[in-house]
């Protein structure tokens, strides 16, 4: 399973064990986005911010650091992917 450490206050994603590899796959986030582990489900991550641009590309990043290649993606599920998207109201 892929581990994910949040570091620098928010701002950066380590994510580590994507298919058993020792490779740390490192994902800054654009300014004005944070990231979050979600306290109530686990293996989620929530990313906020402001601009709504700015928070899509990020998560497009994580998830595109974390793409299975050269493998049936059928079988290979190990991965990151996004489960729901909009704007949060309080």
């Amino acid at each position: 399973p892929i581990n994910a450490t949040i570091t620098n206050g928010g701002s950066t994603v380590e994510l580590r064990n994507f298919l058993g590899e020792k490779r740390v796959r490192i994902v800054n986030m654009l300014p004005g986005v944070k990231v979050e582990k979600s306290a109530g489900t686990k293996d989620e991550l929530l990313v906020t911010g402001t601009d709504i641009d700015l928070t899509s590309r990020s998560s497009a990043l994580i998830r595109q650091s974390c793409l299975v290649k050269d493998k049936d993606i059928r079988k290979f599920l190990d991965g990151v992917y996004v489960s729901a998207h909009g704007t949060l109201e309080e």
